[in-house]
C-alpha cells in the first residue's frame, strides 16, 4: 500500500481533551500498583525509629513463623549492590541501595522488607518485627546560625561574586536587607511510589511510577551489575510526580526480593514512608540586600540561600539561582550554602530552588519598590536586563513585562491604591500584590521512532512519562501536524525503557525534548511518504537521536517567565488568610494544548497557595521525625482554599525549538508565594517574612494602622 499525508490540520495550538481521559475515569487505566501478577508476594518497607545509630540486631524468628511470610530482607541477608557509580544525576542517594550496612543516619531510614504473600500479611509481620538499635545524639536543627555551612556547586555554580557589593551598597540611596524563610515542604502527589519486580527468561522487568523508565533501568542495571539490555522498566500511567518519582527504595528492595525468592514481588509505600523515604523540599534561609538609586535602578543585588541535606548525600536548593536571570545590577553577589543534618536526603520538588527563592526575591523586590515610591511593576521594568545579568548571554526571548502588562490589565491594577490597610470588607482587610516568575527552558537528548502503518495510521514510540502533565496528547498533536495528519490517525507509545533513551518527565523539559524528537523523525518519515514509498505489512519506520542538533545550539539564557497577581482578604481578629483571586500571564513559549496547558499554570499557582498559607513539615526536635507525616497533620490547599485561579499566556515562540515549545510545567508556582505575600502586606501593612503565613503568625504580627 502507498500513501501520502493529508492535508495540514493545524492541530497544535487547539484545545484537545486527553487521549487517555476515558480510560483514567473508566478505571481502565492501570496504575503500577494496580496491575496482576500471577505469584505475586508483597514487600512492606520497615523504618528505623531511632534518628542515628546503628542496628544492633533484628529478630525475624518470630516474624517469618507468621502466616505468609516467606522473608524478610535486611543488611544481614540482603544482596550487595554497586553503589560507586555516576548515574544520570550523579551518585545515587544511599537510601535507595537498601540494607547495605548497619548505620541508621536518620529517622525513616529502611532497615527490613518483610515479604508476604499479601500485603496485609506483610504489613502485620513489618509492624511486628523487633530491631534492636544503639542510638546516638542526633541533630535536626535547622535554625539560628550554621557555621558548618558550606558552598555547593550542583547543577549551577555555589556562589558567584561580580563587583564591590559594599561599596555599592553604602552609595545607594535606598537599601533593603532582610531575611526570608521558607518551610519544609512534600511533594504529596495523589499515587504513591509503587513497584513490582520479577524475572521472566533471564530479563528483570520492573513495572514502576516514575519519571524516567529509561532513567530507572539504567540506575538498576548498574546498582545490580546487570547488562542494560537485561533490564526493562515500564510506566505507563502516572498519578503524579513533582521530582520525586525516580530511583527509589522501593524499586530497589523489591528486586532485592524477586530476586531471592524468583517471583514477583510488589513494594507500595505508605503515605507516611514517603514523607521519609522520597525526598521533600529543604526547609531555606535567605537574606536579601537590595541597593538602588532614588529612581530604583538596583546597583546591589545579594542573594544568599542556606538550606539542608542528610549526612549521607548531597542535595542543595539552590534558591539564589533566579535572582542571577531576573534582575541586573552593578554589584551582583549570589551564593547557595548548605549544611548536613541528621534528617532525609531532599529531592527535586516542582520549581527546585525558584519556587523558594522567588518568594524571597519578588517579596524584597516589593519591600524596594515601597521604599522607592514606585509601582512594584514600574520597578521591574526599569531593571529589567537586556542580558543576562550574570552570564552576559542574550536571552532567546524575554518577554516578562509584557506578561506584566497584560496581566494588570486584565486584574484592574491601575485601580489600586498603594497604600496598605486601607481596604476593607466588614472584618476583612483587603489587598493586592504582585511578582514574577521564571524558570529554565531546556533539552534533554532523546530518541524517537515513527512508524508509517499499513493501514494509513501513524505510531510513535517515545520513552516519554506523562505524570499527569498530559504529554501523550501534546506528543499526538505535534506528531500529527509533522505528519500533516490528523490527531485520531496517530498512536503514541511511551514509558518502557524498551524505546530507548529520552529524558526525563522534570526541568520542564520533557515535552520540549520528546516533541524535538518526534518532529525530526516525523519530518523525515513525511519526505520518505512523500517520494511514493511502498509501506509494507510491518510499516516503514524512522527513528531519530536529538543529540547534534542540541549540542549545536549556540549559547544563551532560555527561561520562560510570567507575571503572578493576587488579592487577599486578611481577618485581623482570627489571623485567617483567604485569598480570593489570582491571574497569572505567562511567556512559555508556543502552547501546545490549551486545554492541558491551562491546567498546569493553574494547578502550580494551587500550589503557590499552598505554599504561601498551608504547607509546613515539622520535625520533633527531640525524636528527629515529623510531626504529622500524612496528609492530615501535612496540610496542603483544598477545595475550599482554592479561588477563581485564571491562567493565560501572551505569543512566545522560541526561535530556536522545531516547535517553539519552552516549558509550563514549573514556571505556575514560581512567584505566586510571593504575590500572595506581598497582597498580605497591602492588606494589613505588616510584612511576612516566613512562609506559611500561619493565623498565629499574622496575630503575633498585628496590623498596622
Amino acid at each position: 500500500m502507498t500513501t501520502a499525508p493529508t492535508a495540514r490540520h493545524n492541530a497544535v495550538g487547539t484545545a484537545h481533551t486527553r487521549v487517555e481521559g476515558r480510560d483514567k475515569v473508566t478505571g481502565a487505566a492501570r496504575y503500577a500498583g494496580e496491575i496482576p501478577f500471577a505469584d505475586l508476594a508483597h514487600g512492606w518497607l520497615v523504618l528505623s525509629t531511632v534518628t542515628r545509630g546503628r542496628i544492633r540486631c533484628i529478630d525475624t524468628a518470630d516474624v517469618l513463623a507468621m502466616p505468609g511470610v516467606v522473608a524478610v530482607l535486611h543488611h544481614g541477608n540482603a544482596p550487595r549492590v554497586e553503589t560507586g557509580y555516576v548515574g544520570l544525576l550523579g551518585v545515587p542517594d544511599p537510601t535507595a541501595t537498601v540494607f547495605q550496612h548497619e548505620r541508621v543516619p536518620h529517622a525513616g531510614w529502611p532497615v527490613a522488607l518483610v515479604v508476604a504473600e499479601t500485603s496485609e500479611q506483610a504489613r502485620e509481620a513489618a509492624e511486628a518485627l523487633v530491631v534492636h538499635y544503639e542510638q546516638e545524639p542526633h541533630d535536626v536543627d535547622f535554625t539560628g546560625e550554621r557555621p558548618d555551612a558550606y558552598p555547593l556547586d550542583s547543577h549551577m555554580p555555589a556562589v558567584i561574586e561580580n563587583g564591590d557589593l559594599q561599596a555599592e551598597l553604602a552609595a545607594s540611596a535606598v537599601v533593603v536587607d532582610a531575611e526570608y524563610t521558607t518551610a519544609e515542604e512534600h511533594h504529596t502527589m495523589m499515587e504513591p511510589h509503587a513497584a513490582t519486580a520479577r524475572w521472566d527468561g533471564g530479563r528483570l522487568e520492573v513495572v514502576d511510577s516514575n519519571q524516567g523508565t529509561f532513567w530507572v533501568a539504567s540506575e538498576l542495571a548498574q546498582m545490580f551489575s546487570l547488562d542494560p539490555s537485561a533490564v526493562r522498566v515500564r510506566s505507563e500511567h502516572v498519578g503524579g510526580g513533582f521530582g520525586s518519582k525516580g530511583i527509589r527504595a522501593h524499586q530497589v528492595a523489591a528486586v532485592m526480593a524477586a530476586t531471592e525468592l524468583r517471583r514477583p514481588v510488589r513494594v507500595v509505600m505508605t503515605r507516611r514512608q514517603m514523607f521519609s523515604l522520597t525526598g521533600y523540599r529543604s526547609p531555606t534561609r535567605q537574606r536579601l540586600r537590595l541597593g538602588a538609586d532614588a529612581d530604583g535602578r538596583l546597583r546591589a543585588l545579594e542573594h544568599r540561600s542556606l538550606s539542608a541535606t542528610s549526612t549521607v548525600h548531597e542535595f542543595i536548593e539552590s534558591a539564589a539561582g533566579p535572582a542571577r536571570t531576573m534582575y541586573g545590577a552593578d554589584a551582583h553577589h549570589t551564593a547557595n550554602r548548605l549544611v548536613r543534618l541528621d534528617v532525609p536526603t531532599p529531592t527535586w520538588m516542582r520549581a527546585p530552588g525558584e519556587a523558594p527563592g522567588s518568594f524571597a526575591l519578588e517579596s524584597a523586590m516589593d519591600e524596594l519598590a515601597v521604599k522607592c515610591g514606585l509601582d512594584p511593576i514600574e520597578l521591574r521594568a526599569r531593571n529589567d536586563p537586556a542580558a543576562g545579568p550574570v552570564s552576559g548571554l542574550p536571552f532567546s526571548g524575554r518577554n516578562l513585562i509584557a506578561c506584566f502588562r497584560e496581566g494588570a490589565r486584565r486584574f484592574g491594577w491601575s485601580d489600586r491604591d498603594p497604600r496598605p490597610g486601607l481596604r476593607r470588607e466588614g472584618r476583612w482587610l483587603l489587598g493586592t500584590g504582585t511578582a514574577a516568575a521564571s524558570f529554565p527552558a531546556g533539552a534533554g537528548p532523546s530518541t524517537a521512532a515513527v512508524t508509517a502503518e499499513a493501514d494509513g495510521t501513524f505510531t510513535v514510540g517515545v520513552n516519554a512519562a506523562d505524570i499527569g502533565t498530559g504529554a501523550r496528547t501534546a506528543l499526538t498533536l505535534i506528531a500529527a501536524d509533522a505528519l500533516q495528519t490528523a490527531p485520531d490517525h496517530v498512536r503514541v507509545r511511551l514509558g518502557d525503557s524498551d524505546l530507548g533513551p529520552a529524558f526525563i518527565a522534570g526541568g520542564s523539559m520533557g515535552t520540549r525534548s520528546w516533541a524535538w524528537a518526534v518532529t525530526i523523525a516525523a519530518g523525515e518519515l513525511r519526505q520518505r511518504l512523500a517520494l511514493g514509498a511502498d509501506i509494507p505489512p510491518e510499516g516503514i519506520t524512522v527513528r531519530s537521536d536529538t543529540t547534534q542538533a542540541l549540542g549545536a545550539l549556540a549559547p544563551a539564557e532560555r527561561h520562560s517567565f510570567g507575571a503572578q497577581f493576587a488579592e487577599v482578604a486578611v481577618d485581623a481578629a482570627t489571623g485567617e488568610v483567604r485569598v480570593r483571586r489570582m491571574l497569572g500571564i505567562f511567556a512559555a513559549g508556543r502552547i501546545v494544548n490549551p486545554l492541558t496547558a491551562r491546567n498546569q499554570f493553574v494547578g502550580g499557582m494551587t500550589w503557590g497557595i499552598s505554599m504561601a498559607l498551608h504547607e509546613e513539615a515539622v520535625r520533633d526536635q527531640a525524636l528527629g521525625g515529623h510531626y504529622g507525616a500524612d496528609l492530615a497533620g501535612y496540610h496542603v490547599a483544598c477545595h475550599a482554599d482554592v479561588p477563581a485561579i485564571e491562567a493565560d499566556w501572551i505569543e512566545d515562540p522560541d526561535p530556536d525549538d522545531p516547535v517553539g515549545i519552552k516549558g509550563i510545567g514549573e514556571i505556575g508556582v514560581v512567584g505566586a508565594a510571593a504575590a500572595i505575600a506581598n497582597a498580605v502586606w497591602h492588606a494589613t501593612g505588616v510584612r511576612h517574612r516566613d512562609l506559611p503565613i500561619r493565623p498565629d503568625r499574622v496575630l503575633t504580627a498585628g496590623v498596622h494602622a
